[in-house]
């Protein structure tokens, strides 16, 4: 289950940048198009980030906290392609995805005993 639910955010940070372009160059067709898969990854995230969570024994506040990193990564991807699509700054937005996304790789990745680098 790990394996999907880093293939379904890899694969949503992709889309994401896809439809981030296509906003930038004018293509809203098909930004539009791009933007509604990337939603349906959303949801295959959400989903396996639960099963995940319901593997775990006893739910910490680690756990707790990976979980709202990876709604806000998911709430600033939205946040970012709509104020982009309206000619608005992101800049606020961007530093909270950079934030949010290094700390649930962080927890990901090293610290949550069902991690690739834990000990």
């Amino acid at each position: 289950m790990i394996h999907a639910h880093i293939t379904a955010w890899l694969v949503a940070l992709i889309l994401f940048f896809v439809a981030l372009s296509l906003n930038k160059s004018g293509k809203e067709k098909g930004a539009k198009i791009v933007q509604m898969v990337l939603r349906v990854f959303y949801l295959l995230i959400i989903a396996t980030g639960v099963m995940l969570l319901t593997r775990v024994a006893h739910i910490d506040w680690k756990y707790t906290l990976k979980a709202v990193a990876g709604l806000w990564v998911i709430g600033t991807f939205e946040m970012i392609l709509s104020r982009v699509k309206n000619n608005r700054r992101t800049s606020v937005f961007w530093i909270q995805f950079v934030v949010a996304f290094a700390l649930a790789l962080y927890l990901g990745f090293a610290v949550l005993p069902m991690s690739f680098l834990h000990p």
